[in-house]
């Protein structure tokens, strides 16, 4: 029998509690599979989860932004909600998903940016001696409650070759710190050259990448999207209470970059409402609404 309950929901959830949910949900559940897509700057494996075996292959992924860590423990807990149901022979909103598994395979990488979720909520002493003076180049110990970068103090989100050069320009922002540098190149970092390779081995029908907030779903880029992706955002919108938004003035995203080479569905959703980093007490409003997103997303149509 399944083992429910593994992934709580009351604390703030940093590459730690990521690691042990992932070896309790391994242990209770046989048909989880996880494996390392690399490694972060500090050395960090990145996991990523596969439930299902379906021909339909989408990809969801959070804290690409080290502050919106809890986009991490929404998509664990969506992760151990889906495996419970099918090893119960239950369904979530009263969906069948042995079926919908047989149809789709979905992988998760939770936790993209480990270095930066753990000093987001660990604060100065979560950074590693090598990378202080980067992010601490006053010797002293500032809030890393809104740091969004990794510990090289890079922006994640702005470093894909999707027009990276006019991201960079129209950021302004030429070094380290802790949002909206996208480095000295596109896919400079692990975890951005992570990615990379995992979606492009994967060749995924469709991704969605979490982002905290605004209750918004960016859908397009620079009109390389296919020309159902705004239909597909309306109906994502619409089964989330969410707004399908059409984003301009924005490059360098893995959204972009993957809407610009694949031309298949991508999706930005920015989940909640408030100050990052969200406090968990809106975490059960917030994941019964994106839970019924990111389940209508394993249904939709992919051409």
């Amino acid at each position: 029998m399944a083992r429910a309950n593994v992934v709580r929901t009351d604390r703030p959830y940093d590459y730690a509690l990521l690691s042990e949910d992932l070896a309790g949900l391994l242990e209770a559940h046989a048909n989880l599979d996880v494996r390392s897509i690399g490694v972060s700057v500090a050395g960090r494996p990145i996991p990523a989860l596969r439930i299902g075996d379906g021909p339909v292959r989408i990809h969801y992924n959070g804290s690409f932004h080290a502050n919106e860590w809890i986009t991490s423990l929404l998509l664990m807990k969506f992760a151990e909600d889906c495996l419970t149901a099918v090893n119960t022979k239950t369904g979530i909103f009263a969906e069948e998903m042995k079926a919908i598994f047989r149809r789709a395979t979905m992988w998760i990488v939770p936790m993209v940016n480990p270095d930066g979720v753990n000093m987001a909520i660990h604060g100065a002493a979560a950074v590693p001696a090598p990378y202080r003076s980067l992010v601490l180049p006053d010797g002293g110990e500032p809030d890393f409650t809104q740091w969004k970068a990794n510990v090289r103090g890079v922006d994640l989100n702005d470093q894909f070759p999707a027009h990276w050069e006019e991201e960079r320009i129209r950021r302004g922002i030429t070094a380290p710190g802790p949002r909206d540098y996208g480095g000295e190149a596109p896919l400079t970092e692990p975890e951005a050259r992570a990615m990379a390779a995992f979606t492009r081995e994967m060749d995924f029908h469709m991704v969605f990448a979490f982002h905290t907030q605004g209750e918004e779903i960016y859908w397009n880029y620079r009109g390389f999207e296919p020309d159902h992706a705004e239909t597909l955002a309306v109906r994502l919108a619409s089964a989330a209470g969410y707004k399908a938004v059409r984003l301009t003035d924005s490059d360098a995203g893995y959204k972009d970059w993957f809407i610009q080479e694949f031309r298949r569905p991508g999706f930005t959703v920015e989940v909640g409402r408030g100050a990052n980093p969200l406090p968990l007490r809106q975490f059960n409003a917030i994941y019964r609404r994106l839970a019924k997103l990111m389940l209508h997303c394993l249904m939709l149509p992919v051409s």
